[in-house]
């Protein structure tokens, strides 16, 4: 009697071995056991290595002030920050008016404040204008760097340093770190979204090739990113190129940071992801027919033990995000972090599940892709998600702007809007999706396809069949000692019933294993055959279920807007939030307010008596919009100097403002006047003054002035 071969099995590829039906053995048993204990192990160091501290370091003061001019000659540099912040030896430079470094020593802390950092200056400085050059690691991770200027005695010109440039770093660098960064959230997606899908709504998925590559995909792809982004830490923190990648020194530098350990662990994580993965798709009774499973009991706990091993497993992947980003430092951080990983399982369990939905409604259900029942399973479940995502995310909005003038005054906020725009589209999408769910489910189930055969295979298997019931016939009437005999002639296509078998016998193998084996060309034409019929089976397929082919097109277009929801929340991890943006903003605008008083030397290198001297410029009262400006030109006896030609220009370095020319009226010998002068908004502006000796000679210096509000 010939068995009849089930017809999940018999259309669906499997890449897993799949062990005999029954019980899940011992061994099988244990290995889950170690693992769980495993991951609850990972999760508790992950949550063990977590700090406090404030999103996004802020420059809050400095000491000497930003732009100050001051009678005495500092000994050393400080500057106070909005968190703690970890510092490089070489975290501060400091130059003198001709581009020199005068700092000394090792860059620290103040005091023991991990919120500070200070430098030591060389004794005995030189009056002029000085330039601060400073990069620190946020507590949350992210590198921050500027620079400003004070001056000592008086204000003078600035030779541009290299040192200044160096903390932008590489761009190649930073844009592949962003990558790294990007890919991983979205493999986390992948793979745990078709992990929970496959537990949650469709078992039978994990035997379906495209699912079993999506969850391998994912797995290896947030794999491979958590090492380029370790390796890319060193260069990126440090602003130097990708040949310093595989520095040792930069790594283990790397690998004493909160992030370094944060990576380390996932990526140990992943290793116990990899043994799960096996599990998952090897052991009996997960995702298999009722006719091949074990008792439903058997599996139900099987499928409860796996769930309960990719739940923790989850988690702590969650947490190592969590506990090294915006939700570990700032303000309510035993409230924040749960609710990050929150937010992070819910978007995984979201998009992730939708792309493997999309897999499974590109295959017809007939060949064992997703049906309705498994569709309008995972809308509820991802309901639930999106329901959590958004609770979460308004907290986390909240707590990253902290204004509403934030959502347009800050990149956070503008990177905030186009995400929740992209959200919104996917909920349309996915209201368009339960609808025409709704309708396949009201459809009929179609029948389960019989396992695929090539017509030339079938009568070869009929004719075989036919030639095996004509030799039993003979070989029941022959003679006991003729067995040799027979045995032989039927080896040689001896007459007789032997010689009809071998002949039946012959056509089958005709079809299948001498031709199509061992004749390429044979092979090609029976590979485009069943790729054919496929199509034309799938395309039968769509035409009869057209709420089908709509419910694929809503889900892609949930797919496409997810992938842009991944990318603004990378960019949304790597922006500094509003509150601390508002905080530094204020820091700044709340010094003291003022007359601007510069003196600036000046040579022209003329040999005229008014080639060399001193410019001595007041702004009054220094704040925003209209103010009084006077330029006093002093020749080398402090005489005034009678210059053919003064000019002054203004910028604003952090907006990219100007230059803007200041409109002159000249009073006196040597003296310039401005009543029009217009500052339109606080901060840290510069001065430039163009001076004129004679129709050759000319000079132009510059010097940083403080506006306020």
């Amino acid at each position: 009697m010939t068995q009849t071969a089930s017809p999940y099995t018999a259309t669906v590829p499997v890449s897993v071995p799949v062990s005999v039906p029954g019980r899940p053995s011992r061994r099988a048993r244990h290995r889950a056991a170690a693992l769980l204990t495993l991951l609850v192990a990972l999760l508790g160091l992950t949550l063990a290595g977590a700090t406090g501290a404030s999103a996004h370091a802020a420059l809050l003061s400095t000491d000497p002030k930003q732009g100050a001019v001051v009678q005495t000659a500092p000994t050393q540099v400080t500057l106070h920050f909005s968190e703690q912040v970890t510092l490089e030896k070489d975290g501060m430079r400091v130059f003198d008016p001709g581009g020199k470094r005068v700092d000394t020593g090792a860059t620290g802390h103040a005091g023991g404040d991990d919120s500070t950092a200070r430098v030591a200056l060389d004794p005995g400085l030189a009056e002029g204008t000085y330039t601060v050059a400073w990069r620190a690691i946020s507590a949350d991770t992210h590198p921050v760097s500027g620079a400003f200027t004070f001056s000592y005695g008086h204000a003078s010109s600035t030779t541009s340093v290299s040192g200044e440039q160096a903390t932008k770093g590489s761009t190649l660098v930073g844009t592949l770190y962003g990558a790294s960064r990007s890919v991983q959230y979205g493999a986390y997606a992948l793979l745990v979204g078709s992990v929970a899908l496959v537990l949650l709504c469709w078992p039978t998925g994990v035997r379906l090739r495209p699912v079993q590559r999506l969850m391998l995909g994912g797995w290896a792809g947030l794999l491979l990113a958590t090492v380029a982004q370790l390796l890319l830490r060193g260069p990126y923190e440090a602003a130097k190129g990708l040949g310093q990648l595989f520095d040792l020194t930069m790594i283990q530098q790397t690998l004493h940071e909160h992030l370094g350990t944060m990576l380390i662990v996932r990526v140990l994580l992943l290793a116990a992801a990899g043994v799960f993965l096996s599990l998952l798709g090897g052991q009996a009774g997960v995702g298999l027919p009722e006719t091949e499973s074990t008792d439903l009991r058997t599996e139900h706990r099987l499928r409860i033990t796996l769930g309960i091993t990719g739940a923790v497993l989850a988690i702590a992947l969650a947490c190592t995000w969590a506990l090294a980003d915006h939700a570990s430092v700032g303000m309510q951080v035993d409230l924040a972090v749960p609710l990050d990983v929150v937010h992070i399982l819910s978007m995984a369990c979201w998009l992730g599940g939708l792309a493997a939905v999309l897999l499974g409604l590109r295959t017809p259900t007939a060949e064992g892709g997703i049906g309705a029942a498994q569709v309008q399973r995972f809308s509820t479940v991802a309901m639930c998600a999106v329901t959590a995502l958004v609770g979460t995310g308004v907290y986390q909005a909240w707590r990253g702007l902290g204004s509403w003038g934030a959502f347009t005054g800050t990149t956070y906020g503008r990177l905030l809007l186009i995400k929740i725009g992209a959200v919104l589209v996917i909920l349309a999408s996915a209201w368009m999706s339960r609808r025409w769910t709704a309708i396949l489910r009201a459809e009929p189930e179609p029948e389960p396809a019989a396992p695929e055969t090539d017509p030339a295979t079938e009568s070869a298997d009929a004719d075989t069949e036919a030639g095996t019931s004509a030799e039993a016939k003979a070989n029941t009437g022959a003679d006991a000692g003729s067995d040799t005999g027979t045995l032989a002639d039927s080896k040689t296509g001896g007459p007789g019933a032997e010689g009809d078998a071998s002949a039946g016998a012959g056509a089958g193998a005709d079809a299948e294993s001498p031709d199509a084996g061992t004749d390429p060309v044979r092979a090609a034409q029976l590979a485009r055959q069943q790729a054919a019929r496929r199509s034309v089976v799938t395309a039968r397929a769509r035409e009869a279920s057209p709420a089908r082919g709509m419910l694929l097109r809503s889900v892609l277009l949930e797919v496409t807007f997810a992938v842009i929801v991944l990318i603004v929340t990378t960019l949304l991890t790597n922006a500094p939030p509003g509150r601390s943006v508002s905080a530094q903003a204020q820091s700044q605008t709340s010094a003291p307010s003022g007359p601007v008083d510069l003196n600036l030397a000046f040579d022209t290198g003329g040999s005229t008596d008014n080639a060399k001297g001193k410019v001595s410029i007041d702004i009054d009262p220094a704040r925003v919009g209209t103010n009084l400006l006077h330029a006093y030109v002093y020749d080398s006896s402090g005489k005034p100097a009678d210059e053919p030609e003064l000019d002054i220009r203004v910028t604003y370095p952090a907006k990219s403002l100007g230059p803007f020319d200041v409109q002159l009226d000249k009073v006196d010998a040597g003296h310039w006047a401005s009543s029009t002068l217009q500052l339109p908004m606080a901060g840290t502006w510069q001065l430039q003054v163009i001076i004129r000796s004679d129709d050759i000679d000319e000079t132009t210096v510059t010097a940083p002035m403080q506006v306020s509000n």
